[in-house]
């Protein structure tokens, strides 16, 4: 099997050139193929922001140059995720933190008494901030077809009682990869007088995004996704909800005039638009570093990256079929488009054993277990899943009475090389052929290489 570090990939990233040891005391270059949980950063979006580094400073009011400096590229970095986004005029751009920030923050701004909509099918991050919020929610169970999610959504919003309204729906599944259909569903919504939220983290790094033309309300996404480092994110649109809004935090930035009352009390006058939610110093690398991707995705042209991305999809798919033992899970359908993110099981393998030992025997990072969707892969799996004797990993907990369940996600980008995908495809082959060639145990929850196996197959 080859372990060629040769890069061919539309844009560079950081990390392309790491070696990792094996099991064997052997070094290979490091096949990064967990993309969904956390793209490497773009080496563009490092190199511009070491080059601003040096004129770090503090942000707003500020009368100094490294004050101002600091001030225009935070704010003009908000003109270019709004460009990304192609936001509509009086739409607007907060950053947080990332995806979770960005729809707690909404959560806690919709009005009293709204209902929010949301597919069991749900990143946690889209799934949970509406409860935890005190908001009534309706849980949507998970659809089979397109179409059904769009029938099962009217049919829930016409039974719906008067009031605000809301749906949370994801762009493309953290799980399976599955596109959504955003559109059909938005317009729905509409018609029943609900407002859109997008979670958009696994839709923006592969998809040219357009606010108006999905016709969403609001539209969420992280950094750490979009090949910008970990700790900032985006929730940006209309400012309505927001602006009639408390603040998220309360702080400095937020705050337009604060003054004590005779009373011994204070009154707050706050900002509205974004400052109104941004509280406290800003990230400004972090939101630097978003502009600096987007911009990078855009110059490198989305129909060049899609067409290329769906032909690593086309490989990483037939590749796979070639294997009985191997499982791809889908909640379309075999034939759904999706982006670069697939899941699967291996019959008599363990999840979190297998992917330990395409990490340990072969340099390959995969991601197991319930993905933060954990209703969605339990429906995926409650009647496939391989039943497996394995004391080797620690799935997520199952519920009483339920098997433990995990599964395998491969995941990629516009910073995967070729020779990643065919390396995974060669090192699924050879351990459903030949099993692993080390002995594997449970440390604290990992899956860590033992012992190696004489069966003569092969050094590590």
């Amino acid at each position: 099997m080859s372990l060629s570090t040769e890069i061919c990939a539309p844009l560079a990233v950081l990390g392309h050139d790491v070696e990792v040891p094996l099991a064997s005391g052997a070094k290979v270059g490091y096949a990064a193929l967990d993309y969904a949980a956390s793209s490497p950063a773009l080496q563009r979006v490092w190199d511009d922001v070491a080059a601003y580094a040096p004129y770090y400073g503090s942000v707003h009011r500020g009368a100094g140059y490294l004050s101002q400096l600091s001030t225009d590229l935070f704010e003009q970095s908000r003109r270019t995720v709004a460009e990304f986004l192609d936001l509509r005029e009086g739409d607007q751009v907060v950053f947080t933190r990332a995806t979770t920030d960005s729809l707690n923050l909404l959560a806690r701004a919709v009005p009293a008494g709204t209902r929010v909509f949301a597919f069991e099918t749900e990143h946690h991050a889209s799934l949970l901030p509406w409860a935890h919020a005190g908001l009534d929610v309706t849980y949507l169970r998970a659809p089979r077809s397109r179409a059904a999610a769009v029938a099962a959504l009217d049919a829930a919003l016409t039974g719906a009682p008067e009031g605000p309204k809301l749906l949370c729906v994801t762009g493309a599944s953290n799980v399976t990869g599955e596109l959504w259909p955003v559109a059909e569903l938005a317009a729905t919504a509409h018609r029943h007088g609900a407002r859109v939220v997008l979670d958009a983290a696994q839709l923006a790094p592969h998809h040219r995004v357009s606010v108006r033309d999905l016709d969403v309300d609001w539209i969420a996404f992280s950094g750490h996704k979009i090949y910008a480092p970990f700790g900032a994110g985006v929730l940006a649109g209309r400012a309505d909800w927001l602006d009639a809004a408390e603040p998220y935090l309360a702080g400095g930035g937020a705050t337009r005039t604060v003054a004590r009352e005779t009373d011994g009390s204070v009154a707050v006058r706050w900002h509205t638009g974004p400052a109104r939610h941004e509280a406290g110093s800003p990230n400004v690398i972090g939101a630097y570093a978003i502009a600096s991707a987007c911009r990078a995705l855009t110059e490198a042209g989305w129909d060049a990256l899609e067409a290329r991305e769906q032909q690593l999809v086309a490989r990483l798919k037939a590749g796979l079929a070639e294997v009985p033992q191997v499982k791809v899970l889908n909640l379309f359908g075999a034939d759904s488009a999706r982006v670069g993110v697939l899941s699967f099981v291996v019959q008599g393998w363990n999840s979190s054993h297998f992917s330990a030992a395409l990490s340990a025997e072969y340099g390959i990072g995969v991601r197991d277990g319930l993905f933060c969707a954990h209703p969605l892969v339990r429906a995926l799996l409650n009647d496939d899943a391989p039943a497996v004797d394995s004391t080797c990993g620690a799935p997520d907990p199952s519920l009483p009475g339920e098997r433990s369940l995990n599964a395998i996600r491969v995941s990629f980008g516009a910073g995967t090389p070729d020779e990643h995908i065919d390396r995974f495809l060669a090192a699924v082959r050879e351990l459903v052929t030949d099993g692993a060639a080390w002995n594997y145990r449970n440390e604290g929850g990992r899956c860590v290489p033992t012992g190696q196996i004489d069966r003569g197959r092969r050094e590590g």
